[in-house]
C-alpha cells in the first residue's frame, strides 16, 4: 500500500524525493504542484476551523530561529533525544526503540535507555543488515547552526524542534497587544526541524516538517481542565472525520502511560491513524499545566503572568496543547482516499472535495477543433473564477478521466458538438462515474450545490 502511494505521489506530482538530481537527501521530500495544493488546503481548513472560526483563538507566526536560551528553558537542549544504535559494520544508524518494536516488543515507549540496552543484549538483536549493534545512546534531535557577521564570532543557535515555544515566548506580547481574557488560545502553522534517524516511512517522519499547534491558556480555578481537554478531543476528531473526510474505523485514541508521559503533563492522548506501516500518531493533545510559562519566566527573568481584569488576581495560566503533524495529515488523507476500482479498472483518489487540488477539470472533446476549444475555454474561464479548475486536452477522453481520477478531481466537464448546438455539457462524477447533462448557464449553480 505504501509503495502504491509513493508511486502515485511521484508520478502525478504530489511528492518528489528532494535533490533527486544529486542522489537525494535522507528523510527529505519536496511537494510538487498537486502536493503543494493539497497541503495548502489542509492548512487552510485547519486555520479556518481552529483560528478564524473561533472567538477564543488568535493566530501567530513566530520565527524558525529563536534565541537559543528558549531551547534550554524548554528542556530540548538537555533531554530532546531518541535512543540511537549504530551498525558496527556499515555504520548505519537506527532508532533502537523502533528495532525493538520490529522484533515484537510491546510498550517500548516506557523503557529507559538502560532497559533498551539490556533487551538488545538479551535478544542478541542485529541491525536490518544482520550486523552487530553498538550500545544505545541518547541522540539529540535539535539541528544546530550559527549566526554572526564576523568570522570566528558566531553564536550557536538551533532550528526550532517544535512551533510551540514561539507561542510561549510571545505570550506576554500577545496578551499586552490584544488584552484577551482567559480562557483563550494561540495557534500557528509552521516548519519544524528534527535530526531524525528513521527512514522508510515516506513523509511521515522527515527532517523538515510542518506542525499546526495550539496552546490553549486557562485559569484552573475557573475552568475545569478535563472539560476543556474533552472538548478539544471532540473538536480534533470532528476535524479529521467531518472536515477531512477520514474513515472513523481508521482512527483510535491512545492514552500515554505514566512512564511515557512527560513528568509535567497530567494527561496526554494521541489520536492515531492506521497507516500502511501500523498505528501511528497523527495528533497529540496534552495538559501541560503551567510548566512551559514557568520555565520561560524562570530563564528569562520576565513575568509571564495574566491579571484577571475583574479581580486583579495574578496567575501563570495553565495550558492544553493540541499539536497536529500537517505532513502526517497529508499522508493520512492520501492513504484513506486511495481506492482501486476493479469494476472500472481505475485507481481513484476519493479525496474530500474540500481537499482536492482541483475541483473541476474541463475538456474539449477534440483539441484540434477550434469551435470546441473556444467554447471549452469559455467554460473553463467561467468555472476557474469560482473554483480551482484545470484544463486538460491531452490524449483521448478515457485517458483524461483516468488521470483526473488518480489526482482526485471530483468533477470533469466535457464540451462536445452538442455543446455547440444546444449549450449543454457533460459533467462526470469521479466517485460514481455517473454523467449528467447540464446547461452552461446553469453550471455555476450546479457546482455550488455540489461543491459549496
Amino acid at each position: 500500500m505504501l509503495e502504491d502511494i509513493i508511486s502515485l505521489c511521484k508520478r502525478r506530482g504530489f511528492v518528489y524525493p528532494t535533490s533527486e538530481i544529486y542522489g537525494g537527501l535522507v528523510s527529505s521530500y519536496d511537494y510538487g504542484p498537486l502536493g503543494a495544493e493539497l497541503l495548502r488546503n489542509i492548512r487552510n481548513l485547519w486555520w479556518d476551523e481552529f483560528i478564524s472560526g473561533r472567538d477564543d483563538m488568535l493566530g501567530l507566526d513566530s520565527q524558525i530561529i529563536l534565541h537559543p536560551q528558549t531551547w534550554v528553558a524548554s528542556g530540548h537542549v538537555g533531554s530532546f533525544a531518541d535512543p540511537l544504535v549504530e551498525d558496527l559494520v556499515n555504520h548505519k544508524r537506527y532508532r533502537a526503540d523502533h528495532l525493538l518494536e520490529a522484533s515484537g516488543k510491546d510498550h517500548v515507549e516506557d523503557m529507559s535507555l538502560a532497559e533498551i540496552a539490556a533487551y538488545l543484549k538479551e535478544k542478541n538483536l542485529k541491525s536490518p543488515d544482520g550486523n552487530p549493534l553498538s550500545e544505545p545512546k541518547a541522540f539529540n534531535l535539535l539541528f544546530e547552526t550559527a549566526i554572526g557577521s564576523v568570522a570566528g564570532d558566531k553564536g550557536k543557535v538551533y532550528l526550532r524542534g517544535e512551533t510551540a515555544q514561539g507561542i510561549f515566548s510571545n505570550f506576554k506580547q500577545v496578551l499586552d497587544s490584544t488584552r484577551n481574557k482567559l480562557p483563550f488560545g494561540i495557534g500557528q502553522i509552521g516548519k519544524s526541524f528534527r535530526n531524525e534517524i528513521t527512514t522508510g516511512q515516506f513523509v511521515f517522519r522527515t527532517l523538515e516538517f510542518e506542525q499546526a499547534e495550539i496552546e490553549y491558556f486557562f485559569d484552573p480555578e475557573n475552568s475545569n481542565w478535563q472539560d476543556l481537554f474533552d472538548a478539544w478531543k471532540k473538536d480534533m476528531f470532528a476535524f479529521v472525520t467531518s472536515t477531512l473526510g477520514v474513515k472513523e474505523e481508521n482512527l483510535r485514541w491512545r492514552r500515554h502511560t505514566d512512564a511515557e508521559r512527560s513528568f509535567y503533563s497530567q494527561d496526554t492522548y494521541d489520536l492515531d491513524y492506521h497507516f500502511p506501516f501500523g498505528w501511528k500518531e497523527l495528533w497529540g493533545i496534552a495538559y501541560r499545566g503551567d510548566y512551559d510559562l514557568q520555565q520561560h519566566q524562570k530563564f528569562s527573568g520576565e513575568k509571564l503572568e495574566y491579571t484577571d481584569p475583574y479581580t486583579g488576581k495574578k496567575l501563570v495560566p495553565h495550558v492544553i496543547e493540541p499539536a497536529l503533524g500537517v505532513n502526517r495529515a497529508f499522508l493520512m488523507v492520501l492513504t484513506d482516499a486511495l481506492y482501486e476500482d476493479k469494476e472500472h479498472q481505475r485507481l481513484v483518489l476519493k479525496l474530500n472535495p474540500k481537499l482536492a487540488p482541483y475541483k473541476i477539470a474541463v475538456f474539449p472533446l477534440l483539441k484540434n477543433k477550434e469551435a470546441l476549444v473556444g467554447k471549452a475555454r469559455e467554460v473553463y474561464g467561467l468555472l476557474k473564477s469560482n473554483w480551482p479548475t484545470t484544463w486538460d486536452d491531452r490524449g483521448n477522453i478515457g485517458k483524461r478521466y483516468l488521470y483526473q481520477d488518480e489526482i482526485g478531481t471530483p468533477f470533469c466537464v466535457t464540451i462536445d458538438f452538442d455543446s455547440l448546438e444546444e449549450g449543454s455539457v457533460t459533467v462526470r462524477d469521479r466517485d460514481t462515474t455517473k454523467q449528467d447533462r447540464v446547461k452552461i448557464e446553469a453550471l455555476v449553480d450546479y457546482f455550488k450545490d455540489m461543491l459549496g
